[in-house]
């Protein structure tokens, strides 16, 4: 994928996975962006982990893939900033 698909992708998941951990409010364009880059990362990961499919280009599979990582990615934040 090329950079442009991966700045579309992380926006997109990004705010999706912001939306869902209720963060949506607080967060700007360039953190959704970041979040979702970061997401996807990680989601990559996690779903090679389990065996799941690689994430090959930008279609909903892997939108799925960076939201599930982008949901992480807040979660593990969200934990850190309580303590």
């Amino acid at each position: 994928m090329g950079i442009i698909a991966w700045i579309i992708l992380g926006a997109l998941s990004g705010w999706i996975a912001s939306i869902i951990m209720d963060k949506n409010a607080s967060m700007g364009a360039i953190a959704n962006i970041v979040t979702g880059i970061v997401g996807a990362f990680i989601g990559g990961i996690v779903f090679n982990f389990i065996g799941a499919q690689k994430v090959t280009g930008l279609n909903l599979h892997s939108i799925l893939v960076s939201v599930v990582g982008a949901c992480i990615l807040l979660w593990i934040v969200g934990v850190i900033n309580k303590k």
